[in-house]
This record gives structure tokens, sequence and C-alpha cells, in this order.
């Protein structure tokens, strides 16, 4: 397959951001990015959350907020995609300008604020999609978000939760985004023990024979305690993941001053450091028995690899395709089979906590 990204992403990167996303997912939409052929290396396959994956590496959240192009993502290599985040009603987020390059950082910085069609739309495409014999192969995950005026958050999880759970392979609870009012706060202990357990509730009461997996996305920016609390709550309600993590709030010192100042979360090559480290502190609170999808930074293999021994068992991204472009999708599998190989692992789960076990060792 020619790469025509390192022509076509330099004109993309000229325009204003948001519009230059949109072009994309009217691209992908009309079939104008080729697929990916030939199957993924056999070392790559791994099973988790009860699902298998052909490869460990997906699309984060973000990209595809209104479930428009899923298999097209798929198509371009990715085991897996999540769509969202959806909230129940369309909602038109905050106002523009709200997404920013730091292109020499290789970052982005975004205050959206679940900008979406809401949860009917959304729903919709996927009932078309279950229902079409060419859908891509892959895992498909759905980002449930809360409206920015509901004053009951559980209320919108809830309602996602009960109209997705017959759509999707696994449903995740974001309360980790920057950009809407108060809703971080639900990452305490007790406000997240009361939500997740109305949410748990309302899975259940679909009475599915297989209820997809429930997962929570959290932050980069938690104190020791949140993160104690967050693993502590994890593992009581019996959620069955953790999505770690979502984009910072923080501006390290090489984004240069006048982005410092945009509101917003920072994701992209300066959130590896800060997702990494909270995704290894998760991984030691809740004792490797709960799976951890590792995303933040990834723009490589060696950076795919590094989440995995720091205790992910899935990982994924979505800043580094604005300026690496699709086939990155491939170069990121490519190198980390070969990383799992040079080490002596037999399969991407032998490699999960590798780091943290060798800490414990030693």
């Amino acid at each position: 397959m020619i790469d025509l990204y390192p022509v076509v992403g330099p004109l993309l990167r000229s325009l204003d951001p948001e519009r230059a996303h949109g072009l994309t997912l009217r691209a992908l939409a009309a079939g104008l990015v080729p697929s990916v052929r030939g199957a993924d290396d056999p070392i790559l396959r791994t099973r988790v959350l009860g699902m298998d994956f052909a490869n460990p590496v997906g699309l984060a959240a973000g990209f595809d907020k209104n479930a428009e192009v899923v298999d097209p993502v798929l198509r371009l290599g990715f085991g897996f995609a999540e769509a969202g985040s959806v909230t129940p009603r369309p909602q038109p987020g905050n106002p523009r300008p709200r997404l920013f390059r730091a292109t020499e950082q290789g970052a982005v910085i975004n205050r959206m604020g679940f900008n979406n069609e809401g949860l009917e739309a959304f729903a919709a495409r996927l009932e078309r999609r279950r229902d079409d014999p060419r859908r891509a192969p892959g895992v498909f995950g759905a980002n449930l978000g809360k409206n920015k005026d509901t004053e009951d958050a559980a209320d919108d999880y809830v309602i996602g939760v009960a109209r997705l759970a017959p759509l999707a392979d696994y449903l995740v609870v974001n309360v980790s985004s920057p950009n809407t009012p108060g809703l971080r706060a639900l990452q305490g202990r007790e406000p997240l023990r009361a939500l997740l357990g109305r949410v748990l509730d309302a899975r259940s009461a679909r009475g599915l024979t297989r209820p997809p997996p429930l997962l929570l996305k959290v932050a980069p920016d938690l104190t020791e305690e949140d993160k104690a609390d967050i693993a502590a709550v994890a593992l009581e309600t019996g959620i069955d993941g953790l999505i770690v993590s979502n984009t910072t709030i923080a501006r390290p010192a090489e984004i240069p001053e006048p982005l410092r100042n945009e509101a917003g979360g920072l994701s992209g090559r300066p959130l590896f450091g800060p997702s990494t480290a909270v995704l290894r502190d998760l991984h030691r609170l809740t004792g490797g028995r709960l799976p951890l999808v590792g995303v933040g930074g990834v723009a490589s293999g060696a950076d795919a690899y590094a989440k995995i021994r720091a205790g992910a068992s899935l990982v994924q991204f979505y800043s580094a395709l604005v300026y690496a472009g699709p086939s990155l999708v491939t170069a990121i599998k490519r190198d980390l089979a070969d990383l799992l190989r040079r080490d002596g692992f037999a399969s991407v789960a032998d490699a999960v906590g590798a780091d943290a076990a060798g800490a414990e060792a030693r």
C-alpha cells in the first residue's frame, strides 16, 4: 500500500484542526483511505475481557464521536475501535476554536466538550452496522458521557448503557474528561461507587445472555488517594476493567507559551510519561486482577510495548495519527511484534506487567 500521508498530512495540518478532522472522517466514510490487507502477526493475538483480539492496538475515543466510521477505522488494521463520547441528548460542545495542535511536541489540546449528535443517531448507525454482513472484523467499544446540563450524572450513564449494551462489544464510563464541569469529581470514592452501582444494575436489567464488559476511563491527574480509591471501588463493584488515561490538564514546560494558556485536555507525546506512571500504579493497586487499557502518548511500537510491560493488556492511541497518519497502525504492530520476540515473550499476555513483576523479583 502506497502511503500518501507524507503529502496529504501537511495539507491537512495547514487547515484549522477541526476542519481537517471533519475532512478526514469524510474521506474514511467515502472509502478514500486504503484498507490494510493481510493477517496480523500471530504473536499479537490476545484474549482480554472475554473477547479475542487480532492485535492489542486500538483507536481511542474522541476520533469518531458519532460512530460514523467504525468499519473504515477497523480496516486500517486496528484490533479494536472505540467511538464516542456520546451523550443521551445531542449537544454542540464548547465554542470554537476548541482544538489546537502543538506540532513540534507531537501534542494536541482540546476542549471539545462532548460535542456529538446524541445517543439515538449513534445507536442507529450501530444497528445498521450490526445487520451489515460486510462489516469489518474487530472489537467495537462505545464510550459514554453525560450532557453538560444533567444534574445527576448517573442518569445519563444509565440511559447510555441501556441503549447501547446490545450494540457494543464493550462499554466505557467516561468520568475523566476535563471539558465538562464537575465530571472529574465523579472519580471520588463515594460518588464513583454510587455511579458504578447504578450503571452495573442498568446493564444487568437488559437481561442479555452476554452483557458487554464495562470499563471506567480515568484521568492522569490523580492523587495517591484518588488512585487507591479508584482501584478499591473498581475491585469492589466488579467492573471489568480500567482505561488509563484521559487527557491531562497539566502543561509541561515543552508546550509553547501561547498554547499553555489554552484551557482543555492535553494529549499526545507529553502525556506518555504521566499516563504510564498512573497505569503502573493502578496495575499494582489492583494486583493485576483487572484488565487495563493503556492510552496516552503512544506513537510507536516501543511506546505500546512500554504500556504493556507497565500493566496494559490493550493499548490505544489517537493524537499520533494527526502527525504520522494511518500507516502508523501497521508500524506499531510490526515493531511491537519484534520487541515481544526480542525479549522472549510468546504472546502479548505474557508481557503484561513484566516490569512490575521484575520489580517485585528484585
